[in-house]
């Protein structure tokens, strides 16, 4: 029986250009649709950033990496994946954006997820350990700086983004500098690739030049932060009063200061005797959290506005839910209890 002909050179060459029009096809029709379903964007006219947005967005567009160097509170952090968004990014592939904390991560999506008008989930979405809340069609995905370093180990080339945005690089964490070496190379192979730097000191010269490409520095661009006034107060440790006076002078001993937990109790109280509002005090760990909790509540049980005090604590091992208390609204006064989580993440 004769043997089928084998298929000749021009004839492979001829399917295999099918093929890859086809996937071309494919491609640019996932391309359209993503563009078509893309939600709209707009800017609060209140952020510093928004004013740069139309020169950040150009930078985008014309640089393969742009460096953003913005004080705390310019909105950068909320403001640069829509800008991206804006850039024409997220079409090709997910918008990345690295948080150095998991808490970080689930408040800043909620955040952009409610300035788009979307549920979070669908447009914006979140991974963090233990759980991931991204739908595959989705345009941005928050992370911490560890999950896309992981993703790193099943998609080398990170080709589920077409825009990695490596927010708070000026923490420096091992994470932070694995992430930005890694990128450097990458964006050496992957031209169609934007990668956002944002950094909050002035080490944004050494990051773009970092990220120089064919002696060409990063483009840098600066925008300010919103000032608010700050009154500053010291306030002591008050001295406890010596259980026997007279031996306690004898021995020419101090007195005992005040627990930080009761000073902080009392500058409270001082503070609610002048103003009602929310008062956000640092700890040093869960304990004295929780310690400070117990005690403010025997505190101010006994206070016209006892019944009006919520006090919460924030510390990165509460669960998603219990953190969320801290944003949701309130009529009464507030006592937030946290760790410095509030303060480098949120």
């Amino acid at each position: 029986m004769p043997r089928p002909p084998r298929p000749r050179a021009a004839d492979a060459r001829r399917d295999g250009a099918a093929g890859a029009s086809r996937d071309a096809a494919a491609l640019q029709a996932t391309i359209d649709a993503r563009r078509a379903h893309k939600p709209r964007v707009d800017f609060p006219p209140e952020l510093p950033v928004a004013q740069r947005a139309p020169e950040i967005e150009a930078a985008i567009r014309a640089h393969p990496v742009v460096i953003v160097s913005g004080e705390t509170g310019s909105g950068k952090t909320t403001q640069l994946p829509k800008i991206a968004l804006a850039a024409g990014r997220g079409e090709r592939g997910l918008i990345g954006h690295t948080q150095p904390r998991r808490i970080a991560a689930r408040a800043v999506a909620e955040r952009i997820a409610h300035e788009l008008g979307t549920p979070l989930g669908e447009a914006v979405g979140y991974k963090v350990r233990f759980s991931d809340h991204t739908r595959p069609d989705a345009y941005i995905k928050l992370m911490t700086d560890g999950i896309l370093l992981a993703e790193t180990q099943g998609d080398r080339e990170l080709r589920a983004y077409d825009t990695i945005i490596v927010d708070e690089a000026h923490e420096r964490s091992l994470n932070i500098d694995f992430l930005l070496g890694y990128l450097r190379q990458l964006v050496a192979r992957r031209r169609d690739l934007k990668v956002i730097i944002t950094s909050a000191t002035l080490d944004a010269a050494r990051f773009a030049q970092h990220f120089a490409l064919d002696g060409v520095p990063a483009p840098v661009i600066e925008v300010s932060g919103r000032l608010y006034p700050v009154d500053i107060r010291y306030r002591p440790l008050a001295r406890a009063a010596p259980a026997n006076t007279d031996e306690r002078s004898a021995r020419d001993e101090p007195d005992d200061e005040e627990d930080l937990e009761e000073a902080i109790v009392a500058t409270v109280e001082d503070l609610w005797r002048e103003a009602p509002g929310d008062v956000l005090a640092f700890l040093p760990g869960e304990r004295e959290i929780r310690e400070t909790g117990d005690l403010a509540r025997r505190a101010f049980a006994r206070k016209p506005y006892g019944a009006a005090v919520e006090i919460l604590p924030l510390y990165a091992r509460l669960t998603p839910a219990e953190q969320r208390r801290v944003f949701a609204q309130s009529s009464g006064r507030r006592l937030v209890l946290s760790t410095n989580v509030a303060e480098t993440s949120l």
